[in-house]
C-alpha cells in the first residue's frame, strides 16, 4: 500500500487542528511559576513538606539559594530542632547542588537522611528505610575520604536521625 504525503493530516504547524479544539475543557488551569517561567509550588506546606490548601497557614519556606557550608549545617540543625526535617533536607540539597564534586556525598547523604526521616514521620517506612540506607552509604563513603564535615559529627548526626525515625 502506498501512502501519499498529501493525504496525511499535519500534526503541527499551519493547518494543524487539535482534537481538543472547539471542546469546552472547563476553566484554564494556571500553574505556579517563578519569574523565569519555571514551575514552583506556591501552595503552603506543613512541617513535613506536605502541601496544604491555598490560603492555609503553613511553615515559612526556605530559600532555594545555597548557603555557605557552616551556615548550611547551622540552619539545617535548627530546622531539625524545630521539627522540620523536610526543610532541613531542602537546605542540604541546595548546598549539595552547589558544592564541589568532592563534597557531593556529604551534602547528598545529609539531605537523604533528612528526607528519610520525613518519610518515616509521614508513615512511609519503606521509602524511609531506602533513603536512610542511601544516606548512610554516602556519608560512610564521604567519611572515608577525610573531607571536611564543617563541625558536624557524622556518626552523632546519623544516630540522631535514626533514633527520630524509629524502626524504618
Amino acid at each position: 500500500m502506498t501512502v501519499n504525503r498529501d493525504d496525511l493530516q499535519p500534526t503541527s504547524g499551519p493547518g494543524f487542528v487539535s482534537a481538543r479544539e472547539g471542546r469546552d475543557s472547563g476553566p484554564m488551569v494556571t500553574r505556579d511559576r517563578d519569574e523565569e517561567g519555571r514551575p514552583r509550588q506556591a501552595r503552603p506546606r506543613d512541617e513535613l513538606g506536605r502541601p496544604l490548601p491555598y490560603g492555609a497557614e503553613g511553615v515559612d519556606p526556605v530559600s532555594e539559594d545555597p548557603l555557605p557550608p557552616l551556615e548550611t549545617v547551622r540552619f539545617a540543625l535548627e530546622l531539625l530542632d524545630r521539627g522540620r526535617p523536610f526543610s532541613a533536607h531542602e537546605v542540604f540539597e541546595a548546598r549539595w547542588k552547589d558544592a564541589p564534586g568532592t563534597e557531593h556525598d556529604l551534602w547528598q547523604g545529609l539531605a537523604q537522611l533528612c528526607v528519610g526521616l520525613t518519610h518515616a514521620l509521614r508513615g512511609n517506612t519503606i521509602g524511609a528505610g531506602r533513603l536512610l540506607e542511601r544516606g548512610n552509604g554516602r556519608l560512610e563513603r564521604y567519611a572515608a575520604t577525610g573531607g571536611p564535615t564543617y563541625g558536624l559529627d557524622l556518626t552523632e548526626f546519623r544516630t540522631r536521625i535514626h533514633r527520630a525515625a524509629g524502626p524504618a
